[in-house]
């Protein structure tokens, strides 16, 4: 992929090689008391739903029928059939796993009755049309998982859910940046094909960063836990003041579910960490996932990071080209709202603990390891071309 291409296009790519408007339904917005006391209800005992997952076999779906089953709900998913899970395989096996394809056969969603559907593989408008219209009049929720992209170009800082995004493309965007647009679009543009159908106090739509975690196919990610796990001499890029956001996968399956439980619409950034963290302090705080001796060798030259092929390393994105506040988007409302955050360090060690499992092919693990023009492959060469300037 062209080291130059913007954080959108990159994420987008991931999302097709593993899944990155004016929307105004009711606020959510509450105080931290009631945020807490939402948090507690939750737990208890919420009412058994009939949950169907449109998807549900690939990065974020496993986890959200983990989180599920463990509250004593029940789930069915709708594929092609196509995609193995990497992760919670055997819970699979309480799953009903319906086949079709969201582009011309959903026979197998027809008069059938679900509590909540969770649409996971909205990769197209007319595909959230269809299934929300079909399935407006037998389940009483959807809940759809689009992306922090409808904010591209993220011009300010703080984007909040209630922010004007794109729904066409501007003029004069030229052929390299189209496709980084059109993403964002098409998630903008879904959101509001199922709130149409189901109106916007039966619609949830959560709009995720960078997921990061166990079974995340997409290799964005896997740099940090397998760099970090060797220790020595680690190339850290990027400025003191280039922020960097990201949220654990599970985190973002837990709060889906508990947000069904609730059946209350709106709109949400899934966002972490809670608090503001730049690239720096994430690489410190994921290098306590290891006990081995690391020491940080920090380039902060934007040139020359480009003139090395370094412009992101998941989650730190060079902030420019569009991208001045893609991690800089408010996650107030989700936090007033119940989103939690795990410690990253144990979201490093989880990954490189699945990374180097049995659920994950050696040929996946080659195409990292033994690539030559990763930066896992170049960082030594790099660090010492850095050094030769000082």
């Amino acid at each position: 992929m062209d080291q130059r291409k913007s954080r959108r296009a990159f994420v987008g790519l991931g999302l097709k090689a593993g899944i990155a408007a004016s929307i105004l339904p009711p606020a959510l917005l509450s105080c931290d008391t009631k945020s807490e006391s939402k948090q507690e209800g939750a737990d208890q005992n919420p009412a058994k739903l009939k949950i169907l997952i449109l998807g549900g076999t690939s990065f974020l779906g496993p986890h959200q029928i983990a989180s599920a089953i463990s509250r004593g709900h029940t789930v069915s998913t709708f594929t092609r059939g196509k995609t193995m899970p990497s992760i919670h395989q055997a819970l699979f096996e309480q799953v009903e796993q319906l086949i079709g394809d969201r582009e011309d056969n959903l026979t197998a969603l027809e008069n059938r009755k679900w509590d909540v559907v969770i649409d996971n593989s909205g990769r197209n408008v007319e595909w959230t049309k269809k299934s929300a219209s079909l399935l407006k009049e037998n389940c009483g929720l959807y809940l759809y998982t689009s992306s922090t992209g409808v904010y591209f170009p993220y011009e300010k800082d703080g984007h909040q859910e209630d922010d004007e995004v794109l729904l066409s493309l501007p003029e004069g965007v030229d052929e390299n940046m189209k496709f980084v647009y059109e993403y964002g679009i098409m998630k903008a543009n879904s959101e509001l094909a199922a709130i149409a159908e189901f109106g916007p106090d039966k619609t949830i739509v959560i709009r995720p960063t960078y997921m990061i975690g166990p079974a995340d196919k997409t290799n964005r990610f896997i740099h940090w836990p397998i760099r970090l796990s060797q220790g020595g001499e680690v190339l850290v890029p990027g400025k003191e003041t280039d922020m960097v956001q990201y949220m654990d996968v599970r985190d973002v399956a837990d709060w889906m579910i508990r947000l069904a439980e609730e059946k209350q619409g709106g709109t949400f950034n899934a966002v972490g960490p809670k608090g503001a963290q730049n690239v720096h302090e994430f690489v410190a705080e994921a290098a306590k996932a290891f006990e081995v001796e690391t020491s940080f060798v920090k380039i902060d030259d934007y040139e020359f990071l480009k003139e090395n092929g370094i412009e992101y390393i998941v989650p730190w994105i060079m902030p420019l080209d569009g991208n001045q506040g893609s991690a800089l988007i408010s996650n107030d409302k989700a936090i007033a709202n119940g989103l939690q955050f795990r410690p990253l360090s144990e979201t490093v060690k989880d990954t490189y603990d699945w990374w180097n499992s049995a659920s994950v092919s050696q040929e996946q693990r080659d195409q990292v390891a033994q690539n030559p023009e990763s930066i896992l492959a170049r960082e030594q060469a790099i660090i010492a071309k850095w050094k030769a300037l000082q």
